[in-house]
């Protein structure tokens, strides 16, 4: 697996469908204000809207973590 491609679709992924729609603030920008807020009226769709928004997110964190512990791995052995 080329941890370098699968950054790059993770952040395409992570600026298209994680932050769609767009306007009048990104999406997912939207949801985590709302829970931060205390999620008053959120019913499970919003939840699990808020989970398919930011999961191009984790996921992009997920492979970043990988490389850097890689990267650090290859630093070290030599």
């Amino acid at each position: 697996m080329n941890i370098k491609r699968n950054i790059l679709l993770a952040l395409i992924a992570s600026l298209t469908l994680g932050l769609a729609p767009f306007h009048p603030e990104p999406h997912i920008w939207g949801k985590i204000k709302w829970i931060a807020g205390g999620g008053h009226g959120m019913g499970l769709m919003d939840y699990w809207d808020t989970f398919m928004h930011g999961a191009p997110w984790i996921t992009l964190v997920f492979f970043i973590f990988i490389y850097l512990i890689r990267s650090f791995k290859k630093a070290t052995d030599s």
